[in-house]
């Protein structure tokens, strides 16, 4: 079982979630299963198959989850020795070369990626380019419109 890089914030995002998952969502639809058994033939009950498919993905979301945690190797960034290089839950101030356009990027697992918050997967192409990389060093990035060049102005690790 390969361990999965995760920051303690986004450990207790999906700690968080199953417990929703678990002590809310799942009871909501085991009871509308229940009520849409009741409304009869069970091949002509859209709202059945609806409620099933609905419990269906709450269930596989909860062992994504629980294997999630089960691998989990939480990196907590503010407790390892200070680097100069871009690490894993590391944040990452870029300048974009062409454009002079300002970007910061914090380096985080999967289930935390949210591009609206910054929060990029470190094996995205912008995050694998930006790994082990210094301060001042310049990072070439291949995205779906074309090659990027950054520089990297400031590593923080908070």
């Amino acid at each position: 079982m390969e361990k999965e890089p995760i920051t303690p914030q986004g450990l207790e995002k999906i700690k968080k979630e199953i417990e929703e998952l678990k002590n809310i969502r799942r009871p909501k639809i085991v009871e509308a299963i229940a009520e849409a058994r009741g409304h009869g033939d069970l091949k002509e009950n859209a709202e059945y198959h609806a409620a099933k498919e609905e419990q269906s993905k709450i269930e596989s979301r909860i062992i994504e989850i629980n294997d999630l945690i089960a691998r989990a190797n939480v990196v907590d960034v503010t407790k390892i020795e200070k680097k100069d290089n871009v690490i894993f839950g590391s944040t990452v101030y870029l300048i974009n070369l062409e454009s002079s356009e300002k970007k910061v990027y914090k380096i985080v697992g999967k289930d935390e990626a949210d591009i609206a918050k910054n929060y990029i997967y470190f094996r995205s192409p912008i995050g694998k380019a930006l790994i082990g990389k210094k301060k001042k060093e310049s990072v070439a990035v291949t995205t779906p419109s074309g090659e990027k060049n950054f520089e990297i102005t400031e590593i923080k690790y908070i």
